[in-house]
């Protein structure tokens, strides 16, 4: 915690005020990450050439979340109540965003159809193994889901 208030920039007292314990500060942390990532979701829709682009993009956000998340793995699988939540936290924000995308995709013609939860497990067991220290990259692979997703022109 001492660490955290000083690239904060913030006194210990100020952090423990805001998070009482470590468990309160990670799901913090953890719930601005779902949260970061649900909400990027319409961003892209509505920024990228395409529903497709717009997808691919956010699976690569995705990773990133995932990779960050495997990263707080250890203190997450701890005792701590607080922690229990979070999965149902991470369904109820992530999954009608990814829905978003993919049903935009599909309308559109772009991909054909994927059950979202499928999908997000799918990625997520991709990025099993990977983390800064890591030589492994998820991403190609990733990549790789969602290219093929697509539809062939007839």
């Amino acid at each position: 915690m001492r660490d955290i208030a000083v690239r904060a920039g913030v006194g210990v007292g100020t952090i423990y005020r805001h998070f009482p314990t470590r468990a309160d500060l990670i799901v913090a942390v953890y719930r601005h990450q779902v949260q970061s990532c649900a909400q990027a979701a319409p961003a892209l829709l509505a920024s990228s050439q395409t529903p497709h682009h717009a997808l691919t993009a956010w699976i690569d956000l995705f990773v990133d979340f995932l990779i960050t998340k495997h990263g707080l793995a250890e203190a997450m699988h701890s005792d701590a109540a607080a922690f229990e939540p979070l999965h149902a936290y991470f369904l109820d924000h992530l999954l009608p965003a990814v829905t978003l995308l993919l049903d935009a995709a599909v309308d559109a013609g772009q991909i054909n159809p994927i059950d979202p939860l499928t999908l997000l497990q799918g990625v997520g067991n991709l990025c099993i193994g990977a983390s800064a220290n890591s030589p492994y990259n998820p991403r190609p692979l990733a990549a790789l889901l969602i290219r093929g997703l697509q539809t062939t022109p007839s």
